[in-house]
């Protein structure tokens, strides 16, 4: 990955200046930074970045710049990077599953925070981890709809464990709290709700009070243009639903946005490789490289095309089939994608919302995935 040190007006002045012909991911800080500033203020707890989103220097520079003070690390290398960019933020090891050469590395770095969703991880925390002052949160997970894909696939106890383990985790002395993620790109701020009301129900169970819920990531970004994502009104429906279901009981928030934070702060843009016999479009990235969510999340229609002069087709869009450079056939963005009529050889396919896991994937599969960042003071064209 290379970053341009200049800070361009935009992505058009961009392409038409420098006609790049490797992938290009634009950056805005001043977006970065208001995005993070919206969960700051509007959220009823503390914020956490999940690292794992897209841990650029600048990303988490920026978000250090704007008051983010919490991040949600997952391995030894995102605390190492969180240590050397933000030594003084707390890192929340939210990863259930750790060796013990990892539990040793949170530890000496002064990790506090860890979740857990099984009885031998536990064991594992109990044993490695001192108790005095460390919170280890009890993740569980529900079968809720509303999101692009089910986390609970993976990670999460199931509601009956989760008592037994929040039973153990308060007796051996530590912070008992509890977690969940509602699941990725999460459009449903009632998705939050149902967990809420259970998380509750787990405390009373286990009979313990817990100090903390986290109310995990799943906040999503703007992908498509008729679902705007409804983010004060989930703070508003989070903070309410926490009153009715705890009472008096109410533990403090916490919430670990990673795509809701960063995801409209990039736009990409891959160039027109070849329009094969007028029908095929082929681009100079796919889902080996910055693309590499579409499969997973499902499309986004934010898409422009503008001509090698930056000039934005205004033709009417039509369906298109779309593939990546590499040689592999399932390098091909899902469905069709609706382009420009006029679409030619050259032309700079922009894709809006694109912060989200395009840095973090990105590969160098069949001798491609150069990626340039470049600093914008807007992401309009």
């Amino acid at each position: 990955m290379g970053l341009s040190k200049t800070i361009w007006t935009n992505p058009s002045e961009y392409l038409r200046t420098v006609q790049p012909e490797n992938p290009v991911l634009f950056f805005s800080p001043a977006a970065l930074q208001a995005a993070a500033r919206r969960f700051i203020d509007g959220f009823p707890g503390m914020v956490t970045y999940a690292v794992k989103t897209n841990p650029a220097d600048v990303v988490i520079e920026n978000l250090s710049a704007a008051g983010v003070r919490g991040f949600d690390v997952a391995s030894p290398n995102e605390m190492r990077l969180i240590r050397r960019i933000a030594p003084d933020a707390a890192m929340h090891y939210n990863n259930p599953v750790r060796s013990r050469a990892e539990i040793a590395v949170a530890v000496e770095m002064g990790v506090k925070s860890y979740s857990v969703d099984s009885a031998s991880e536990l064991a594992k925390l109990i044993e490695m981890v001192p108790a005095e002052g460390c919170e280890i949160s009890v993740r569980f997970k529900l079968p809720v709809a509303g999101a692009a894909y089910n986390f609970g696939a993976k990670f999460g106890a199931t509601v009956e464990l989760s008592a037994e383990l929040l039973k153990t985790v308060a007796a051996a002395g530590f912070i008992p709290s509890l977690t969940f993620h509602p699941g990725t790109q999460c459009t449903d701020p009632h998705a939050w709700e149902s967990y809420i009301r259970a998380a509750a129900d787990i405390a009373r169970a286990a009979g313990v009070t817990i100090a903390r819920l986290n109310v995990g990531g799943g906040f999503p970004n703007h992908r498509l243009h008729g679902v705007l994502p409804q983010i004060e009104e989930t703070f508003d429906l989070i903070d309410r639903v926490t009153d009715e279901a705890f009472g008096e009981d109410r533990p403090m928030l916490v919430c670990e946005p990673g795509r809701g934070i960063v995801g409209d702060a990039f736009t990409h843009a891959a160039r027109v490789k070849a329009v094969r016999d007028g029908a095929h479009v082929f681009l100079n990235d796919g889902v080996y490289g910055a693309l590499a969510e579409l499969p997973l999340i499902g499309p986004i229609d934010r898409i422009e095309v503008t001509t090698p002069e930056g000039v934005k087709r205004q033709a009417e869009a039509t369906p298109r089939i779309v593939f990546g450079p590499t040689c592999d056939s399932v390098d091909r963005i899902p469905g069709d994608v609706m382009l420009a009529e006029d679409i030619a050889e050259g032309d700079f396919v922009v894709f809006h919302g694109m912060g989200a896991y395009s840095l973090a994937t990105n590969t160098r599969f069949n001798g491609f995935g150069e990626l340039t960042v470049a600093t914008v003071l807007s992401l309009s064209l």
